[in-house]
């Protein structure tokens, strides 16, 4: 059993950067690929980014140079680094866990947090 709960969304500016970050509890926290994806009003929600165990990463185009995913196994938390935010990156960012490396399908993922709002003001 793993129980998420991420932190650090809130309000920027179009251009500016944000660091969302995801506390895992559980012992086996490291035996997992970690993803988030985010959910924009009336929108699906959808896949942006993954990372292994050991630390390989996956990224969605939208995203790709701009979001950073990162880990720190011995702290049980993942991060979501993001540089220059655009207005459409508004949504309720969430981290999620899987035992599946590569996963991008939402129903690979087991273990869901509460989300976190973003919000990219122009």
């Amino acid at each position: 059993q793993v129980q998420l709960v991420e932190s650090g969304g809130g309000l920027v500016q179009a251009g500016g950067s944000l660091r969302t970050s995801c506390a895992a509890s559980g012992r086996t926290f490291s035996s997992y690929t970690m993803g988030w994806f985010r959910q924009a009003p009336g929108k699906e929600r959808e896949f942006i980014a993954g990372i292994s165990w050991s630390g390989s990463t996956y990224y969605e185009d939208s995203v790709k140079g701009r979001f950073t995913i990162s880990r720190d196994n011995a702290k049980n938390t993942v991060y979501l680094q993001m540089n220059n935010l655009k207005p459409e990156d508004t949504a309720v960012y969430y981290c999620a866990a899987s035992k599946i490396f590569g996963s991008k399908l939402r129903s690979l993922y087991d273990y869901w947090g509460q989300g976190t709002q973003v919000t990219v003001s122009s």
